[in-house]
């Protein structure tokens, strides 16, 4: 008896296959979707402790261009369930693992990497454990190679928001810091801190809708195991050759100093700058981020 499948959809979207499957793993599931066929390129989604969800546009413009992409519910979120999230259970250890494995389900040998905030970290991570699967290498708006990065978040966080928005979402932070759990809370905290995530204030609805969606108690578990694990992959990558491409924002929350970062970390790499662009390019730079991944992917 297959021990793996317990779900496998098929459908046909903007004229290629797509599937979704939940696999068994141990004591949990792990959910993924693919979208089209070609080179393989798996998307890991930021967070950390919201679903692959909000990348399907991503996945599906990638896929556009002849390659099979895929994104996946990181452990104990969306459809990828554990028995029970704790330090045990939510670590980059394992983290790292679920991706191993669900490469080897795929039977891919090789494959391509991008990852977005928090999944620039995973990627690096994995990195540096499993270079030789990595073909080419994608930091969209990355977290650091190591937590300098943290240091800064506040401050980059603070500028991009009018006083108003700051003072909003203090007061609805300070709400939920003091037990308030209620979802109109949690919504009015969200609306706030989505206008700090881009650079055109108009999609900041769309940031604040996946905002509300975060696993609050995943998320403080990850960042208690990159503190228990003393992530630093600064000098990791001395001998990694793949290429590595990094598309940064100048707005972004994240620095620039933290791009500069990585890009320094892999011999072999670049760094593409985008103007009047903030946390996510696709929204805020469309044509500049799929043109530079483009072209990153064909030469």
């Amino acid at each position: 008896m297959k021990n793996f499948t317990l779900l496998l959809l098929f459908f046909l979207n903007f004229g290629f296959t797509q599937t979704e499957e939940v696999i068994l793993r141990d004591n949990s599931n792990l959910h993924y979707k693919t979208f089209g066929s070609g080179k393989p390129i798996l998307i890991i989604n930021g967070g950390p402790g919201i679903n692959c969800e909000g990348f399907g546009y991503l996945a599906e413009e990638l896929a556009k261009k002849n390659f099979k992409t895929i994104i996946y519910d990181q452990r104990g979120t969306g459809k990828s369930t554990i028995s029970k999230a704790n330090s045990e259970t939510i670590t980059m250890d394992l983290m790292v693992s679920d991706i191993e494995y669900l490469r080897k389900h795929l039977k891919i040998d090789k494959w391509i990497i991008l990852g977005h905030s928090f999944g620039g970290i995973m990627a690096s991570y994995y990195a540096t454990q499993h270079p030789e699967t990595i073909e080419k290498l994608i930091f969209s708006s990355s977290g650091g190679v190591n937590m300098k990065f943290t240091n800064t978040i506040q401050e980059h966080l603070n500028n991009n928001l009018t006083q108003n928005q700051r003072d909003s979402l203090t007061y609805y932070s300070r709400k939920i810091s003091n037990g308030d759990s209620s979802e109109e809370t949690a919504k009015l905290r969200a609306k706030y801190l989505a206008y700090a995530y881009v650079y055109d204030k108009s999609k900041a609805e769309i940031i604040a809708e996946r905002l509300t969606e975060t696993n609050l108690h995943i998320n403080s578990l990850v960042f208690a195991d990159l503190r228990r694990i003393n992530f630093d992959c600064t000098n990791s990558f001395k001998n990694f050759k793949q290429p590595v491409l990094v598309l940064q924002g100048k707005n972004d929350i994240i620095s620039i100093e933290t791009a500069t970062d990585i890009t320094k970390a892999f011999p072999n790499s670049k760094l593409i700058l985008m103007d009047k662009c903030a946390h996510y390019g696709w929204l805020d730079a469309n044509e500049l981020y799929f043109n530079s991944i483009n072209n990153f992917l064909k030469n």
